[in-house]
């Protein structure tokens, strides 16, 4: 009574691909492995965060001739009127 034989084993599959259909199972497995793979990533991205805390970001040089010299100088915009 402790064990089950092969016979339990193949009426439990049975019942299951029953209830949930060869797509739906297929469909769950491909999102566990979805998932699993997220969470190596996750973990890599992590170990390599804490490996390079003090890895400063390049500063961004500006262009100044392109940019202009002084402060941008914003020009109002009028909406046309309507005759009426």
């Amino acid at each position: 009574m402790g064990s089950l034989s092969v016979w339990h084993w193949i009426v439990v599959i049975a019942v299951v691909l029953l209830l949930f259909g060869r797509g739906k199972i297929s469909e769950l497995m491909g999102d566990v492995a979805q998932g699993i793979k997220a969470f190596k990533k996750g973990m890599t991205e992590e170990e390599t965060a804490k490996a390079d805390p003090a890895k400063p970001e390049p500063a961004k040089t500006i262009d100044h001739q392109s940019a202009g010299a002084g402060p941008a100088q914003v020009q109002p915009q009028t909406e046309p009127r309507k005759a009426g």
